[in-house]
């Protein structure tokens, strides 16, 4: 299968050279981008340069469907996706990787679907550990058989230890994503408060190092994230340099949005959410430092604004 990438950003870089590596399981990966520098980058992993949209469409033979994943800010996906349905032909596959509001996948499918394409809705998650360890790929689309054919590029993403699932109709995909993120915004709260108290407790001197290692051999809070803690305290246990505003980029929001709307309480994701709010506006301690730093180790946020 030919599948073009647009967006070689700290995902879609990760998502290009895992598939352009893997010529020998009959994938050719076409890569594009705003500026050349990744592009050629994406070249030297055995991707085949695109500096154009049409360049992008002319790579593909005329007898193979057009497949351009998009891994793109939600913010100016919309606009890239209407230039690409200007000069895609009939039949294309258009996957829409970036973390987008699950209800503008749905209006964005149905946009497709006039010009006589598919349109498929991939949540992913992995951060800049995708790459190595494989990604979590969640996806929704009206049309199974347009999944199928994406399934193959699927698979090299997801080894060796990832995983990827078809949720159902259009827009699913970016759902079960969405809830994802909140869930990881309120697990991320509840380590960084707990450490903070054991810092900031009765007991001066806790070793938190230890307690991180010690968490981290079959408690009941070993997790992924707990391990990026243990690499933090090791590395860092002051936190030093970190500023301690922490942002958020959307996927919180919509998720307790569509919980109003459905009348379901998230009083933990809401209390977190609202912690990120309050940094940004000047609410800073040790644990909003934490979460910059966990934020950094896995998905290679900025420690500081």
């Amino acid at each position: 299968m030919r599948i073009a990438v647009h967006g070689l950003g700290r995902m879609g870089g990760q998502i290009a050279q895992k598939l352009s590596e893997a010529s020998d399981q009959g994938i050719t990966l076409i890569a594009h981008n705003r500026s050349p520098e990744p592009i050629e980058l994406a070249v030297s992993h055995g991707a085949v340069a695109a500096y154009t949209k049409q360049e992008v469409i002319d790579k593909f033979d005329p007898d193979e469907t057009v497949i351009i994943w998009l891994m793109l800010p939600s913010d100016v996906t919309d606009q890239h996706l209407q230039e690409w349905l200007e000069i895609v032909p009939s039949g294309s596959i258009l996957i829409d990787g970036g973390n987008s509001d699950y209800r503008l996948s749905i209006k964005r499918s149905e946009l497709v679907s006039q010009k006589g394409c598919s349109f498929i809705d991939v949540g992913v998650s992995g951060g800049i550990w995708g790459y190595q360890n494989g990604f979590a790929m969640m996806a929704g689309s009206d049309s199974k058989q347009s999944f199928n054919e994406i399934e193959a590029a699927l698979k090299v993403l997801a080894a060796p230890e990832g995983d990827y699932a078809y949720f159902g109709e259009t827009g699913s995909g970016h759902f079960v994503k969405m809830t994802h993120n909140a869930i990881e915004y309120g697990m991320m709260e509840s380590l960084s408060e707990g450490y903070r108290l054991l810092k900031e407790g009765p007991y001066q001197g806790i070793d938190l190092e230890s307690a991180a290692r010690v968490w981290q051999h079959h408690s009941v809070v070993t997790s992924w994230l707990n391990e990026l803690v243990l690499e933090i305290m090791h590395e860092n246990p002051e936190l030093d340099g970190i500023e301690g505003k922490v942002a958020q980029t959307g996927e919180a929001a919509w998720a307790l949005e569509t919980a109003k709307d459905l009348g379901i309480d998230m009083p933990a994701i809401n209390d977190s959410f609202q912690v990120r709010i309050d940094s940004e506006n000047g609410a800073i301690n040790y644990s909003t430092k934490l979460l910059a730093a966990i934020r950094n180790k896995f998905g290679g946020h900025k420690l500081n604004n």
